[in-house]
């Protein structure tokens, strides 16, 4: 079995996968592997799918498989699979740095103290007592809505493939999670139903001019829209981790916006994650060999 791994996981992995055969990070040997291992830099396309004439498995070391033709690379027999569950507490913990950094004004704090300001007069709000509104209550969510009770928020859910959750109250519509919350998190795949789903309609509908999160994907949130609304006050703050592309283009309109807090997609790469990342990995090729599936 030739094992190529393609994109930049923790260096302990490839000693970890010697057990099943040979390990390569040579692209060009792509056609040749059994087992091709993705983040999210190498794009999976028919293309890509076709050219990798060997391929049995193609793992997602991460959540969303958007980079991956999942149906085209399945109709080739290939089987397709990720580590959902690896991601959780670093991309969780991520977003709730980020929805302290905005009420606390981090980041206007540290430059003002760099510049010899002192900005006494900023007032900072807290997190307890307010509500927040989860779009999607899966892992990532679940954890992000225990750390949110821990600090006394109000939590309730929108998830249309959940029917209870232990830590959110469910809501049955999008609309219904977001009119009365004062922060917003976004934790769902993109789909042709996802994308461009937080826009003019959807802002129009929030009363408490939320503080929005997306460590989801970028084009869940129609950038034009998300400016207009930071501009006119219907949103307080967007803080992102995620673009329509890696890095995003140089004229996406969310750059220049003041009221923005952006961070270099970098939910999943704590050390501890990457090694979680590397085990699921490892836990994924031993079972579908156990299986006879590749």
């Amino acid at each position: 079995m030739l094992i190529l791994i393609s994109d930049a996981f923790d260096a302990s992995l490839e000693s970890k996968l010697q057990q099943f055969g040979e390990v390569t990070t040579d692209k060009t040997r792509a056609p040749e592997a059994d087992v091709i291992l993705v983040r999210a830099k190498t794009i999976c396309d028919k293309a890509y799918i076709d050219a990798a004439k060997n391929a049995k498995l193609i793992i997602r070391g991460g959540v969303g498989i958007d980079n991956i033709d999942k149906a085209y690379a399945e109709s080739k027999g290939i089987i397709v699979r990720n580590t959902p569950k690896a991601s959780s507490i670093a991309v969780a913990e991520l977003t709730f740095a980020l929805m302290l950094s905005a009420p606390n004004h981090i980041i206007t704090y540290h430059n003002g103290m760099k510049n010899g300001e002192w900005l006494k007069n900023i007032k900072r709000t807290e997190l307890y007592g307010k509500t927040l509104g989860l779009l999607g209550i899966g892992n990532i969510a679940t954890k992000v809505a225990e750390r949110a009770k821990a600090f006394g928020m109000n939590v309730v859910a929108y998830d249309k493939y959940v029917s209870s959750s232990a830590v959110a109250t469910l809501v049955p519509t999008v609309e219904d999670a977001v009119k009365d919350a004062d922060y917003i998190s976004i934790h769902m795949p993109l789909t042709d139903e996802t994308r461009n789903m937080f826009n003019a309609d959807l802002f129009a509908k929030m009363n408490r001019k939320p503080v929005i999160i997306n460590a989801a994907r970028g084009a869940i949130v129609n950038a034009d829209d998300m400016v207009k609304a930071l501009d006119d006050g219907q949103v307080t703050c967007y803080c992102a981790d995620v673009y329509p592309s890696d890095p995003p283009a140089p004229d996406y309109p969310l750059l220049k916006s003041d009221k923005v807090i952006l961070t270099p997609h970098v939910g999943a790469n704590s050390k501890e994650n990457l090694l979680r990342i590397g085990d699921e990995i490892v836990a994924t090729i031993k079972d579908l060999k156990d299986n006879g599936k590749i």
